[in-house]
């Protein structure tokens, strides 16, 4: 071997090996790959770095006196690990098709073929046919040297032909990643029945492996994004059912108090009588409206609803609730059902007719996180941790805060006594 044919022979294996390396340092720590495949990449890049190294040790060899049976020893090593990936290129095809592995005939014949490919290249340095040594050392093909790659390229022909076949089970990408994997071996494989290519050879191993594990690799990140996708549809179609379900069991006796005071006011006071119509009219509308809604809606559409079920709330219990507004700031999207809920939860469970007037006040404003809500009542307060039903609402409202939007939600008791609610909505919910 010459000078140059060495630098280039030795360029080459460096370039496989370094690829080889990176090739399996990305399959041991990159996440998103399934136990099968992250096995079979981890054993098929370990077995080109063994190629590589035979490949460095028997350059280092030519270079001193030593009996032809070491170097030959090497190079089988480096021809035998060289092999030893096709048939697993087909087991990893049968894999991607859902076939049974162990009974595929596809897979014996593979290794059949593999299988003679041993015997031939075991045979090869007692025949002389199809390679021989000279005094020096010098290795050399014989004439019959093209029957020794001929059952791997049979084993390349058949894993292409079994992919062709069996396409429509296969994910478009794990079909090309198969596809570019084969082609450049099988024509390293075909260059050398005339040159000696052994080198390009190990570097369309490293580089058809590469491309495979980078189509498989990101088909399945795919996969597992379409399925988190999927997870993260189901979560927000519960939480969905859930509003509407607590829609559906509005409170009864908030239903019959209102029609029982529009009753009343049809003679006593019929313009506040239209009103509260209006009013209660606007409120059931909006919830039923928001019921129908499986995306997130603009504050103020919210804040009209909250106002619509405090203007009927206020006309039932007049003096005996104030609300204080501070809602400048409204630029921001969220869930439908989250702010008006919780305004009711705050007067079922803070009115009491025999104690002092209950006032709730709700406050926006924009932080760094992004857009804050906080109401504030000065009712008895509760205890967030005692399971009753409204606690479940609320904790349907935080979860649907955090699906549908990001958001958080905090419970807390007020110095002053009574609760304090804070929802917080990042920017990215911003109109």
């Amino acid at each position: 071997m010459s000078h140059w044919s060495e630098i280039f022979y030795f360029s080459i294996i460096s370039a496989a090996l370094l690829l080889s390396v990176v090739g399996l340092w990305f399959t041991a720590v990159m996440p998103g790959i399934d136990r099968w495949s992250k096995r079979f990449f981890l054993l098929y890049f370990i077995i080109l770095m063994i190629c590589c190294f035979s490949g460095f040790i028997e350059l280092i060899l030519n270079h001193y006196p030593v009996p032809y049976v070491a170097i030959y020893i090497v190079v089988f090593l480096e021809l035998l690990s060289l092999s030893l990936p096709l048939p697993m290129l087909t087991a990893y095809m049968l894999h991607a098709c859902g076939e049974n592995i162990r009974s595929s005939r596809l897979l014996h014949t593979a290794l059949g073929l593999l299988a003679v490919y041993f015997v031939v290249l075991a045979s090869a340095p007692f025949n002389g046919v199809f390679s021989y040594a000279t005094p020096d050392n010098q290795d050399y093909r014989g004439p019959l040297y093209a029957l020794l790659l001929l059952p791997l390229i049979a084993i390349l022909l058949l894993n292409l032909a079994g992919a062709i076949r069996r396409r429509a089970q296969m994910s478009h990408k794990a079909f090309i990643s198969f596809v570019i994997a084969q082609v450049p071996m099988t024509a390293a494989l075909l260059a050398m029945l005339f040159l000696d290519a052994l080198p390009l050879f190990d570097i369309s191993y490293v580089l058809a492996a590469l491309a495979m594990y980078s189509f498989i690799l990101s088909d399945q990140i795919e996969q597992n994004l379409r399925h988190q996708r999927e997870i993260a549809q189901q979560q927000r179609e519960i939480a969905h059912e859930r509003a509407s379900v607590m829609v559906l069991q509005m409170r009864p006796h908030f239903i019959y108090n209102t029609l029982m005071s529009i009753h009343s006011l049809c003679s006593l006071d019929p313009e506040k009588a239209q009103q509260i119509t209006m009013d209660f009219t606007n409120y059931l509308r909006r919830n039923f409206t928001a019921v129908a809604s499986d995306s997130t809606i603009s504050f103020s559409t919210e804040l009209e609803h909250t106002r619509a079920y405090l203007a009927v709330e206020q006309a039932q219990y007049d003096d005996m609730l104030a609300v204080d507004w501070d809602t400048t700031f409204t630029r921001f999207r969220l869930p439908p059902l989250t702010l008006q809920p919780i305004v009711e939860n705050a007067v079922k469970h803070g009115m009491d007719l025999d104690s002092d007037p209950l006032r709730i006040s709700i406050r926006t404003r924009h932080t760094d996180f992004g857009a804050e809500i906080i109401v504030e009542d000065n009712g008895p307060g509760f205890d967030p941790s005692d399971g009753s039903k409204p606690h479940t609402t609320l904790n349907t409202i935080r979860q649907r805060l955090e699906m549908m939007c990001g958001g958080k939600m905090t419970i807390a008791p007020r110095k002053e006594g009574g609760t304090m609610v804070t929802m917080a909505i990042p920017d990215n919910a911003a109109e």
